[in-house]
């Protein structure tokens, strides 16, 4: 039976009139309202009547790049090198030139949803999704069900720096190793001789936290088994086994790490190297390490991950992992509009490269 713009209005308990300037977007309309309409729309799975119908299979020139804050350069950078790349080669109409647009989710679940359903009545012709994912089961659903409808329409999907999902509507999937690189970061330190690691998570129900935890957490378990059976002095200075106990989670930002280092020193004044879940919360950690009149590295080793802009100039320079970000970028610019075919299995994993710099040094003994 086909769904009526009455049906839609009936379940989002508001006027036709309401449901209409919200699909037109000729009104203003109270955000709740707004986004209660979007999700009564998605849920009928409602499309235009009139010549809007007509052309529901057929795609727009819009491209939508999904960030979670496109004030952190992590986002920034991979949002402007996928834009470049859509425009890449394009001239005016003639050339196919798509209009990309920059849909900011501020990290919220609702408005990753809303965003796609807008998209979709907008009969985009691509959606990039960058970052990492939400781990929760339901809106692992809502998302499966969504991408599917936008792959129905005919829209690629591409995933930049995100696992891979199930469901067979994603295009290609960029996932960046951040289990390797959160490893060969640990590994780092612990080559250095350093045995007492604080770590700075990120949220603890994003993928990108779980991924790179894990990674760190497996390289101490590795030395902890090495250092028991080498025995004598090394054993005695092994990898303590309540990680938990120097975890801290916070928010991708430099306060996070600014406040979750404090905690850490107070927890175990004894930390001789802190890593923190990407470098501008790294910045936080750095300055809570001085604040408390310590140095970096002689009294404690720093560490980030990400390689953004300003980890080289930091002073000291930060040791960090870089991912090439922009690199990512263009190439899911390029997935998107079909400039490239997409990789064997339509995922790729692209590696993290250790950066060692003068945050990092041997503790220092006595």
């Amino acid at each position: 039976m086909t769904v009526t713009l009455a049906d839609v209005a009936a379940r989002a308990r508001v006027s036709p009139a309401t449901v209409s300037r919200v699909l037109n977007g000729n009104y203003p309309v109270a955000a709740s309202t707004r986004e209660r309409v979007l999700r009564a729309v998605d849920d009928l799975d409602y499309v235009l009547n009139g010549p809007a119908s007509s052309l529901a299979a057929a795609t727009s020139d819009l491209v939508g790049i999904l960030v979670n804050d496109i004030a952190d350069p992590f986002f920034g950078i991979m949002a402007g090198a996928a834009q470049t790349a859509i425009g890449e080669g394009a001239s005016g109409r003639a050339g196919g030139e798509k209009l990309a647009v920059v849909c900011n989710t501020g990290g919220s679940p609702e408005r990753e949803l809303t965003y796609l359903t807008l998209l979709q009545r907008q009969r985009a012709a691509a959606v990039v999704l960058t970052g990492g994912a939400l781990e929760d089961p339901d809106h692992i659903t809502a998302m499966t069900a969504k991408l599917g409808k936008l792959a129905d329409a005919g829209t690629t999907i591409v995933l930049c720096g995100r696992p891979p999902v199930s469901g067979g509507a994603v295009t290609a999937t960029l996932a960046f190793d951040n289990r390797g690189g959160g490893r060969r970061l640990a590994e780092h330190l612990i080559s250095l001789g350093h045995r007492r690691i604080g770590y700075v998570a990120g949220p603890g129900e994003r993928t990108t936290t779980r991924h790179r935890l894990e990674g760190h957490r497996a390289a101490l378990d590795a030395a902890r088994a090495a250092d028991a059976a080498g025995g004598g002095e090394e054993a005695a200075e092994s990898v303590p086994e309540d990680q938990e106990r120097l975890t801290v989670h916070g928010l991708y930002d430099r306060r996070s790490g600014y406040d979750a280092t404090l905690e850490l020193l107070r927890r175990d004044p004894d930390l001789t190297a802190i890593v923190a879940a990407n470098d501008t919360v790294a910045l936080g950690a750095c300055a809570a390490v001085r604040d408390l009149g310590l140095r970096i590295p002689e009294d404690v080793s720093v560490a980030g991950f990400d390689d953004l802009p300003f980890s080289v100039d930091a002073v000291p320079a930060l040791t960090t992992v870089r991912l090439p970000l922009y690199e990512a970028g263009v190439r899911a610019g390029r997935l998107a509009m079909g400039k490239e075919a997409p990789p064997p299995g339509g995922i790729a994993t692209i590696g993290a490269e250790l950066m060692a710099r003068a945050s990092t040094a041997p503790p220092r003994r006595g």
